[in-house]
């Protein structure tokens, strides 16, 4: 629900505005960015796929897991919302990996 531009001070709504451009940038920014990530990811599908591999590999999923935790901590963000931002995305390029195996 929006606030009423009336009840909040004009010094405050110019602010909420800028903050608030900033972070729709932001997020176009990081949808942009996961588009990129599938794009490479469905290329290691149809390469995993090609070679018959299997469509998860734990121990890379432990090591960025781990890295991604890391880089989180360092950016003074909660490794543990990292962490399950994280194993959604994987469960979905898994999925996407598994899907192409099942098209060849």
């Amino acid at each position: 629900m929006s606030e009423s531009h009336a009840e909040v001070d004009p010094r405050a709504q110019l602010e909420l505005e800028r903050l608030r451009g900033s972070i729709d940038n932001i997020d176009a920014a990081i949808v942009h960015m996961l588009a990129e990530r599938f794009k490479c990811t469905q290329q290691v599908g149809r390469l995993k796929a090609e070679y018959r591999l299997p469509p998860a590999d734990p121990a890379r999923e432990r090591e960025q897991i781990e890295r991604l935790r890391d880089l989180a901590s360092a950016a003074r963000l909660d490794p543990a919302f990292a962490e399950k931002f994280l194993n959604f995305i994987i469960a979905e390029v898994i999925r996407h990996h598994e899907q192409i195996a099942a098209e060849d």
